[in-house]
């Protein structure tokens, strides 16, 4: 049976839980490098919150120098979820974190705690907000047949039709692998182009959870200076541990990770980390290594700007010229009155 792309399963105010809580978890959104951690820890402190992040790369044990993890001091000030859970060796997709933020949201709210999520990846955001995809019904004939096939076989077929899943799913994870060949013998699509499909449609104007989205708002110029600077104390650290608090800087750890066979095919994705172990293959110069994370960086903001005008309903605060203080003082007052 194919299935159109209109009838790939979205959220709709149907699917909100059917239990009613007094509080709105807070979805702090804007552009890498834009404050939002700061942010986030400030109106934990102010309203009883905790703090779940939707960062695909924070998730990471050992990896702080280059995917900017909230610094020690505000991780000691607010309680954080998300953040360091699992060996850069492992895999971690959508699916994986949905699966722990939606009970974790609904634990925090019974508990009269406020969830503030802060994102990170848009994925993420987007499967927490409306749903995940879905896909066509499965085909009980078509996975007992395909389940008679070796990992490595299974592999290798999807290597041949889509590439870009073959190169996420890992050999081992069989479950993941028929999934994928069922999807393209049911549709006739790779579940690349079908997960594109789900990820371009529009935004809803009614989210899961009812949330309140604030936004950071910076202008362009404003957010790639903020950006060069980032990723020049990641290559250079100041010597100063109020601006850079971590003990490496990002070759080094890098290095450190890399020899002790800790990268994992999913974490040596990592934008910086890339581009480091391309200059340690001899592929390019460390300063080569730091321009180039300096550029995917800022093309990385970009595509968040893109997706973040999707959504609707999002409280949009001027960030270029103020302090965290009057950025917290904003969000309050649109918490208040929200």
């Amino acid at each position: 049976m194919m299935v159109s792309n209109s009838e790939l399963i979205r959220y709709n105010p149907a699917m909100q839980t059917d239990t009613t809580y007094d509080l709105r978890p807070i979805v702090i959104l804007g552009p890498t490098a834009g404050g939002k951690s700061e942010l986030a820890v400030r109106l934990a402190e102010q309203l009883n919150g905790q703090i779940l992040g939707a960062d695909s790369m924070q998730i990471y044990h050992h990896m702080d120098a280059g995917t900017a993890k909230p610094e020690p001091q505000l991780l000691n000030r607010a309680q954080h979820h998300l953040i360091n859970i699992i060996e850069p060796t492992e895999s971690f997709c959508v699916n994986d974190w949905i699966n722990i933020a939606n009970p974790l949201i609904e634990q925090l709210l019974s508990q009269n705690i406020r969830p503030i999520v802060v994102g990170g990846t848009n994925l993420y955001l987007k499967a927490l907000l409306e749903g995940l995809f879905e896909g066509p019904s499965s085909d009980t004939d078509l996975r007992e047949k395909l389940t008679q096939s070796t990992n490595a076989q299974l592999h290798e077929q999807l290597q041949q039709i889509d590439p870009e899943a073959a190169q996420r799913i890992h050999i081992n994870d069989q479950k993941r692998l028929v999934r994928a060949l069922e999807v393209f013998h049911t549709t006739g699509k790779t579940i690349t182009q079908m997960q594109a499909q789900w990820s371009d449609t529009p935004g809803q104007t009614s989210y899961r959870y009812n949330p309140i989205l604030i936004g950071l708002k910076w202008e362009v110029p404003n957010i790639n200076k903020r950006i060069n600077k980032r990723v020049k104390y990641m290559f250079h650290p100041p010597e100063d541990k109020e601006i850079w608090p971590w003990q490496e800087s990002l070759p080094d750890e890098t290095r450190r990770l890399e020899d002790a066979g800790l990268l994992g095919k999913q974490a040596r994705e990592a934008l910086g980390y890339k581009q480091v172990l391309e200059h340690f293959a001899g592929k390019c110069s460390l300063d080569e290594a730091q321009e180039r994370t300096k550029i995917q960086t800022r093309r990385f903001a970009k595509q968040q700007r893109t997706w973040l005008k999707r959504y609707m309903g999002v409280h949009w605060l001027e960030a270029d010229h103020g302090d965290a203080g009057r950025l917290t003082q904003e969000a309050l007052a649109i918490v208040e009155q929200s």
